[in-house]
């Protein structure tokens, strides 16, 4: 009887311990099924910020129609053309052009000419716009207010080419030699002092040329002491000669005037 009963004694203590172990496996397994759970959420990178959560719907593709195109109006004939070439130019204001020299402007400007000028030895009209002859089919033209106008005022200016000018003549002058004798009025020149105090004397030659009527124009002294070239050539300024006349035309005469400087004793 006590047999028994110790060993039903050491059989409930061997199923607790059992139970025990089996308690304490069951709750170290959940405990590293929840941590491994946990490290698993902590250490996946989801990325939500990168992923695309936009709903791409793939469609069947459809052959739009084509646009109608509207009918393109009758082309209207253009009544401002011209078939044939026009040979005159139409002009707003009648403007000489630059190369006439023999017609210079009244006035003076910087502001550009917006006119076109009359062409040379070309017919032209005046009108509301400026047109050169010589374009085929070209437009009538664009008067001053913007409008295209075929009115024109049939005023014909013809502007011929000018006349030629002929060359001036060269000036005759005549050269002759030696022409004190033949001076009507001769005055003698100053003696300077300088060079009496310096005994300086001698022939003064200088070169004058005489205009049409007589006067000098010029006089150069081309010898004789640079002391007393000075005075000599004022003398010759004041000297007046009779007109020189060659084929009865007044000429210009190049000759010499000798002064003869001598000091009194």
């Amino acid at each position: 009887m006590f047999s028994n009963l110790i060993e039903s004694s050491s059989h409930g203590s061997e199923f607790k311990r059992r139970g025990s172990f089996f308690l304490f496996t069951t709750a170290s397994y959940a405990l590293l099924f929840v941590i491994a759970g946990v490290v698993s959420i902590y250490a996946y990178d989801a990325r939500m910020e990168d992923q695309n959560l936009e709903i791409v719907t793939m469609m069947p593709l459809v052959d739009l129609p084509a646009p109608e195109r509207a009918p393109e109006p009758a082309r209207q004939p253009d009544s401002h053309r011209t078939n044939s070439t026009q040979n005159f130019d139409e002009r707003r204001n009648l403007i000489l052009s630059v190369d006439r020299v023999d017609l210079a402007p009244k006035t003076v400007s910087t502001t550009p000419n917006p006119s076109l000028p009359v062409r040379d030895r070309v017919h032209t009209v005046v009108s509301d716009r400026d047109f050169n002859a010589g374009l085929a089919g070209g437009l009538i033209g664009r008067g001053s207010n913007g409008a295209t106008t075929t009115g024109l005022t049939r005023v014909v200016v013809d502007v011929d080419q000018p006349p030629a000018v002929p060359p001036k003549p060269k000036p005759v002058v005549v050269s002759k030699g030696v022409i004190t004798s033949e001076a009507l009025s001769l005055p003698k020149p100053l003696y300077p002092p300088a060079a009496k105090a310096l005994g300086i004397q001698g022939k003064v030659s200088i070169q004058v040329l005489i205009d049409e009527t007589g006067k000098v124009l010029s006089a150069r002294a081309i010898d004789g002491p640079p002391i007393l070239k000075q005075t000599a050539e004022k003398a010759a300024y004041q000297a007046r000669f009779s007109p020189t006349r060659l084929s009865d035309q007044p000429v210009k005469v190049s000759g010499l005037i000798t002064y003869n400087f001598v000091l009194e004793r």
